[in-house]
């Protein structure tokens, strides 16, 4: 599809990666080089987000799902395997609802929240486009050339920002900055996004990290109501964004998600 940009790489059964709102397909570097030898990897940016262009389709749930099912179908990838962050969670759940994809691994996913957590989960991330917006670029790169302004630039949403460099903070700060799907969005989960469907038939994997400060962890009962055969896992030491936090945790879950049959 013209207006998706991606990257793909590796060998094996093909697993597609989404992240999160405001991020961008790079947030998956830290666990390339852990999935590529297994599986044939394509991370993507989502409309109006990274270097793809913005979706005459809107932003929607429904909307993203068909936009993939043509992506995957343009790409000749049959049934994928699916994976996502956030964001990337709650779409990776829609596609394996709809029956799209192989097996559905989701961290921290979105849309599995009560009004207040939804609330207060939208209302962090607008705070972070604003900073991202509104900061000097001299002033964000001495905050992330230091532990402790790494910590309070991005200590919200990952659990180590010690493990970041300077450049991939400075590359999010950006690209939240400048994404022009951040705004449309956070409109449409102001009116839903809540995943209210069940996902049978596929294999699904729902890891939540730990140290998660943007969306709570539902209970065990409600996730095992939206995917009755999950394989519930906790993301120890990660905060919301974890591949970054701990890449060989993240990547074994994404490879032993990819692993399980029905």
């Amino acid at each position: 599809m013209d207006n998706v940009v991606f990257d793909r790489t590796g060998k094996g059964e093909p697993l597609v990666l989404i992240h999160g709102v405001g991020h961008r397909r790079q947030a998956w570097s830290p666990v390339l080089g852990l999935l590529t030898p297994h599986r044939d990897v394509i991370t993507v940016d989502l409309p109006g987000f990274g270097e793809s262009a913005p979706h005459s389709g809107g932003y929607g749930v429904q909307a993203a799902v068909e936009m993939f099912g043509k992506f995957f179908d343009d790409l000749g990838l049959g049934k994928p395997h699916v994976a996502g962050n956030s964001l990337g969670g709650l779409l990776s759940l829609a596609l394996g609802e709809a029956g799209l994809v192989r097996s559905v691994t989701a961290l921290s996913p979105a849309g599995l929240w009560t009004p207040r957590q939804q609330r207060y989960a939208l209302s962090m991330l607008r705070t972070h486009r604003l900073l991202a917006e509104r900061i000097p670029e001299r002033t964000a790169r001495r905050l992330a050339a230091t532990p402790a302004g790494r910590s309070m630039l991005t200590g919200m949403i990952v659990g180590r920002p010690d493990r970041l460099t300077t450049q991939v903070v400075m590359e999010d700060i950006r690209a939240l900055a400048g994404c022009p799907g951040f705004r449309p969005t956070l409109e449409q989960a102001r009116g839903g996004f809540r995943f209210e469907g069940v996902v049978r038939d596929v294999p699904v994997t729902i890891a939540w990290a730990e140290r998660d400060r943007i969306l709570a962890r539902p209970k065990a009962a409600e996730l095992r109501r939206i995917a009755p055969e999950a394989e519930l896992l906790v993301l120890r030491g990660c905060g919301h964004v974890p591949m970054n936090d701990e890449p060989e945790l993240v990547a074994r879950v994404l490879l032993d998600g990819s692993s399980r049959v029905m």
